[in-house]
């Protein structure tokens, strides 16, 4: 009996479909979040120091580096929670069907892509 599997697997030619790539996107924010908190203790520790440390770290986030550092860390948490939404929907019996599970995916990126920018507009 010959198996007819591949002999070398090229990652980039395989397509996700879009609930997997949204469960794959909700582990890699979680994992962001837990590092971007690195930056959030450390800008709050030294913003409670002193005065100096406060005004220190809100020209810091006033900067654009700051900035898109918060941004990116709002939009990971925005996702992180709506992935894990969807998810506690599906342990709870509903969205398993094939279609109805793509579509809640679909609805979460585009619900994460609009909050972002609502987020970067008003952050900006």
């Amino acid at each position: 009996m010959k198996k007819q599997r591949p002999v070398n697997l090229q990652l980039n030619t395989i397509s996700f479909p879009p609930s997997a790539i949204v469960s794959i996107l909700h582990r890699i924010t979680g994992v962001a979040m837990f590092f971007a908190l690195i930056f959030v203790i450390s800008a709050w520790a030294v913003s409670v120091s002193s005065a100096e440390g406060f005004d220190m770290v809100v020209e810091c986030m006033n900067g654009v580096l700051g900035k898109l550092i918060a941004i990116g860390t709002v939009s990971a948490f925005i996702y992180h929670l709506l992935g894990g939404l969807r998810h506690v929907i599906m342990d709870m019996g509903h969205w398993e069907e094939l279609q109805s599970g793509n579509a809640s995916a679909k609805a979460v990126i585009a619900l994460w892509i609009v909050l972002t920018v609502v987020v970067g507009v008003v952050l900006w």
